[in-house]
């Protein structure tokens, strides 16, 4: 298993995810995951099938590891055939842990245990205490505190709705969610010290917020493309396909057209997207920004006050 743990961090690291932040290197490689996945579910003619730990025949139980120390996504919670709960990408937990700038002594709350690794590699990186992770399921964090438990790691794990966040632990330095939301909720930006930051998925994104009091935070989107389950009991913009109405199908096949299209969804038409698209030389990412202003929420392309602004709530 530590062989295989190693092999995980160095093709994370070969990536550039670690550079500048050793301290993030570090964690991924004393927090092994498979204690916080010891069965996921695995794609098998057009369904699931379980892999786990345990399991009795040793050539599965190979496949369950190497698939734990594999740089991709693990569904390891379902209903009904539906997608409830999973362990995001290693790679992309690293970006994300990365481009939250902690610094030692920071509050830090994450609104979606999962299985509780995340959190664990906050809490070995900032210290138990520091951390607080938000679930509305409580059998998704009854098992989080399982894992947690068994890797001898203990920041404080709630039962409760994260869009509410977690104001008995406030206030906070940084808030990391690691669920798709519509919305930026006004309980995160009133919990989140002035100078603090909000990075959170938005529309197959991720933005980075920095919030300036309780009504107000502001902030771009970064270069990574973000897919995550969404908040429980919310529906997500990023939800469904995008229409092709007007839009040349190698055009909405462009992953940066579709972000455009998702972010603006319900304010551009598929055509008037596609006009500001070409307009502006096919925008990246970067150039794409949110402000959250008052119980509002405003998308926006290169600057707040320039003429490329959209009202999302």
């Amino acid at each position: 298993m530590a062989r295989a743990r190693g092999r995980l961090v160095r093709d994370i690291a070969d990536q550039g995810v670690f550079d500048g932040e050793p301290e993030w290197r570090e964690a991924f490689a004393a927090v092994p995951r498979h204690l916080f996945v010891p069965s996921y579910f695995g794609p098998s003619a057009g369904g699931w099938r379980r892999m786990w730990g345990e399991d009795p025949d040793p050539g599965r139980r190979r496949s369950w590891l190497e698939g734990v120390y594999t740089d991709t996504p693990l569904a390891t919670r379902l209903r009904d055939g539906e997608l409830l709960s999973s362990s995001s990408q290693p790679s992309l937990m690293a970006r994300m842990l990365a481009e939250l700038r902690v610094r030692d002594g920071d509050r830090v709350l994450e609104i979606g245990a999962g299985t509780g690794w995340n959190a664990a590699l906050l809490a070995y990186r900032l210290g138990s205490a520091h951390v607080t992770t938000v679930d509305l399921d409580p059998d998704i964090t009854d098992s989080a505190r399982r894992h947690l438990d068994a890797a001898g790691l203990h920041p404080h794990v709630v039962t409760g709705d994260g869009a509410r966040g977690c104001r008995a632990d406030a206030p906070y330095d940084r808030i990391l969610a690691t669920c798709a939301l519509d919305t930026v909720p006004r309980p995160w930006l009133e919990q989140t010290r002035p100078g603090g930051l909000i990075l959170t998925p938005f529309a197959t994104g991720l933005v980075r917020l920095t919030v300036h009091g309780p009504d107000r935070a502001e902030g771009r989107f970064l270069p990574t493309p973000a897919y995550f389950v969404p908040l429980r009991g919310t529906e997500p913009r990023t939800a469904g396909e995008p229409s092709a109405e007007g839009v040349a199908r190698h055009v909405l096949d462009n992953e940066r057209f579709r972000f455009l299209l998702t972010l603006t969804a319900g304010r551009l038409t598929p055509a008037e997207a596609l006009e500001v698209w070409q307009r502006e030389h096919h925008p990246v990412r970067e150039r794409f920004g949110l402000t959250a202003d008052a119980g509002t929420l405003t998308a926006w392309l290169d600057d707040p006050e320039g003429p490329y602004r959209w009202r999302l709530t």
